[in-house]
């Protein structure tokens, strides 16, 4: 599970900013969307708010970063374009066997190279005391080195800056990186992204295609997640009587699919009438249906799931009752992490926490990302029986896009 998320001078941060998802225990309302652990309580789903070009996908491509490191495939990182510095710094803490590690670098967008690791589990006192454990620390600007030992400490001296040190040296020398490779490998396969705009029907398909355990599972969500829809599948023997010139669709409809004959296969029934579901079924359902195989999975398996514009093409209700799946009893170890426009899930009334909520905002300075949970009675006026939606609205919380547009008609009219 993740705990926290650091980002400084990435993308368009160009200071440090942290996301959080420690529970604030203070907090009374919804604690089944906690998970509470013997150390540390941790938020099951976080919503993050806030107008266009704030940074909110930002977020999602640092942990898509992250992940990649972790597993040793290509990275995709950029160093703010108003800072100076070409050195990047990001860093997570997470839950893993039910204990705490965290794990930072430094990348140097210039020269294509990780100058600064450091690895450490953190420990409890009986108290409830945190204290650091190091594993490695490896700083390649200063020339210091640190580690469990000085097998470590000598090796991390001659390691290449290419990559990070689990994949620059042979692990299999020293238990204690061995066990850093596992610990962190396990953590970044939890991680899965998707954005809803951007999303194929690829996966759920081939679950569809299968005798997977998952696949009645996925099927009875979308039909649950549309009223009128009878069924969902993958029929080899279906044959359609298609509309006179659909063949001139077909170039824009395969971007968003796998082949014809996969497209041709996906068949849903309504009233008893099967129909190709590319040509019937709405965005929205087209939209949940591919979201279907990555929610159910993430439950299952406890994953982290992170949606960028987890409202895109859906109704309001539906994206709620999704957020609910997550923040549920009987959901033990998944989390979500999801940006959204819509306000109808600042909600902390009937949905989610305080500290769930949070907001990017920017202004000529920089960006911002802070959480509800900061805005608190004595200082803002904010109190559980506060409507926060109408705060939003007048600008209290910021993170409120004010467009001119207005300024574009007039101009319009002009010429």
């Amino acid at each position: 599970m993740l705990i926290s998320l650091y980002i400084n001078n990435c993308f368009s941060f160009n200071k440090p900013v942290t996301l959080s998802m420690v529970a604030d225990m203070r907090i009374k309302k919804f604690s089944t969307s906690v998970f509470k652990t013997e150390n540390v309580n941790i938020l099951k789903s976080v919503g993050i708010y806030g107008p266009n070009n704030t940074g909110k996908s930002n977020i999602i491509k640092t942990l898509e970063a992250i992940k990649n490191l972790l597993l040793n495939k290509k990275m995709y990182l950029e160093s703010n374009f108003y800072n100076e510095s070409s050195i990047v710094e990001l860093g997570i803490a997470f839950l893993h066997d039910n204990k705490k590690y965290s794990f930072y670098f430094s990348y140097d967008q210039d020269n294509d190279e990780i100058v600064y690791e450091k690895f450490t589990e953190h420990q409890f006192d009986d108290y409830k005391n945190e204290k650091e454990i190091l594993i490695y620390e490896k700083d390649s600007i200063k020339k210091t080195y640190d580690g469990v030992n000085k097998a470590i400490i000598n090796a991390l001296k001659m390691s290449s800056k290419s990559n990070i040190v689990i994949y620059t040296l042979d692990v299999n020398e020293f238990p204690e990186l061995l066990k850093a490779k596992e610990i962190l490998t396990k953590f970044a396969n939890k991680i899965e992204i998707i954005s809803v705009n951007n999303l194929s029907m690829n996966y759920t398909i081939s679950i569809l295609k299968s005798n997977n355990k998952m696949k009645n599972k996925i099927i009875n969500f979308i039909k649950h997640a549309d009223l009128y829809l009878d069924n969902i599948e993958y029929d080899n023997h279906f044959k359609a009587d298609l509309p006179t010139g659909i063949e001139e669709k077909f170039d824009e409809i395969l971007i968003n699919y796998l082949t014809a004959v996969d497209l041709f296969k996906l068949v849903s029934t309504y009233k008893g009438v099967k129909v190709p579901s590319f040509l019937y079924d709405s965005a929205g359902t087209k939209r949940i249906s591919a979201m279907a195989s990555y929610i159910i999975e993430a439950l299952e398996q406890n994953k982290i799931l992170i949606v960028d514009e987890i409202d895109s093409s859906l109704h309001f209700k539906l994206t709620r009752a999704i957020v609910s799946m997550f923040n549920n009893d009987l959901n033990t170890k998944a989390q979500l992490i999801f940006t959204t426009h819509d306000v109808s899930l600042l909600d902390y009334d009937k949905l989610l926490r305080k500290d769930q909520i949070w907001f990017t905002h920017r202004d000529e300075e920089r960006c911002y990302l802070y959480s509800l949970a900061d805005f608190t009675a004595q200082k803002h006026g904010i109190r559980d029986t506060t409507d926060i939606l109408s705060k939003y609205y007048k600008g209290y919380l910021g993170a409120l896009p004010e467009p001119e547009l207005i300024k574009t008609l007039l101009e319009i009219n002009d010429e």
